[in-house]
Parts: C-alpha cells; structure tokens; sequence
C-alpha cells in the first residue's frame, strides 16, 4: 500500500517536473520569438521604398547626425548652384535666385539686390550671356555651432564670342531650421559673402 503510494508520488513530482520544463522551454521560446519579432520590426522600420519610373527602390532611414555634414555640404552646393547657374532670360533669373533665397538669410539677399542695381542681371539679358558654375570644394566645420563653411568654385560666364573663366570663394555659416518644401536640408545660410570673384583667363569661342 505504501510502496504503491510512494510510487504514484513519485510519478506525480516527474509528470509535474516535466511539465514545468515544458512551460519553461514555451516561455523561453515565446521569449526569443519576441525579440527576434522586434529586431526585424525595427529593422523594417528602418527601410522604405520609393516608386521611381515603375520600380520599386529600397531606401534606409538613419538619424540626421549620421547625415549632417552630407546634407550641409549639399545645401552649400545646391545654395550656390541656384545663385550662380543663370542663363539670359529674366524668368529664369528670377525663378533661380527665388529659390536660392530661401536656403540663406539677408545677407543673400543684399548680394543679389546690390548686383541688380548694378545692372549684372540687365547685362546678362542683354548680352545673352549665360553662367555657369562649378564646385571645386566646400570645407565645413562641423566642431562650433552655427558651422563655418567656404565654397571653392570655377564660374564661366559663356558670351557668344567668349568664355570667361573666374575663381569664386565665398564663405558663411550655416544653423539648423525646419525643413520644408522650400527648404528640404533644414539649414539657413547666414553671414554669407563673397570673399573673391576675379577673372582667371578668356578664351576666344
């Protein structure tokens, strides 16, 4: 009678141990489960996808830190290249240095009003001449807040028996802003001038 008792006691502890092995194995599973769930949802988080002519293009999200001096070197560039790039027609003078105008603040704006009352936009107009130009560097320092910058750039201005080639250096800084349609980078540049802007050579068309 008691060995039996003993024996179904027995019986019971391992029944009882193994399930609590069982339940522990499911926790420990569910467990794992969750966290691999939450690394491919972040991860997923992380990638979007953009439409472009039809396919379908992976993109990866990251922090703006990560980014910041790609973003500001290419609002330095996409700054100048509206300012700098005009062609002889008076709308598109105007559409470009609109839209320059709202990458930089005052001191922008007082270049751009002191060249057309000089009459450097009228000239272009009436002498078909055209603008162009090229980025040589931007340095940045990213160590002091608002960040210094300086453009090195070759302009062209192409007249029709000509081709002036100038050197440009301009410099500024630049403080962080909300983005916008206007304004994709979120900065402003401020302070900004034209160090230099000399002619270089002329070469015959």
């Amino acid at each position: 009678m008691f060995n039996q008792t003993k024996h179904i006691d027995q019986a019971f502890r391992q029944v009882r141990n193994f399930a609590l092995l069982i339940v522990a194995g499911a926790l420990i599973l569910v467990g794992l489960a969750l966290y691999q769930m939450r690394i491919v949802s972040h991860d997923a988080e992380q990638k979007i996808f953009i439409l472009l002519n039809g396919k379908a293009l992976e993109a990866f999200a990251a922090d703006r830190k990560d980014n910041l001096p790609v973003e500001a070197r290419d609002h330095i560039r996409t700054f100048h290249e509206l300012f700098f790039n005009l062609d002889p027609d008076d709308k598109v003078i105007k559409a470009n240095i609109s839209r320059a105008l709202y990458l930089a603040d005052g001191s922008a704006k007082k270049e751009y009003d002191d060249l057309k009352e000089g009459g450097y936009y009228s000239g272009m107009v009436s002498g078909n001449i055209s603008q162009q130009i090229g980025i040589d560097s931007i340095s940045l320092d990213m160590n002091s807040y608002p960040y210094y910058f300086k453009c090195l750039a070759k302009e062209k201005l192409i007249r029709t028996t000509s081709i002036t080639t100038r050197n440009l250096i301009t410099e500024g800084y630049l403080r962080n802003v909300q983005r916008s349609d206007n304004n994709p980078h979120g900065f402003l540049i401020e302070r900004w001038m034209i160090v230099e802007n000399r002619d270089i050579k002329t070469e015959g068309r």
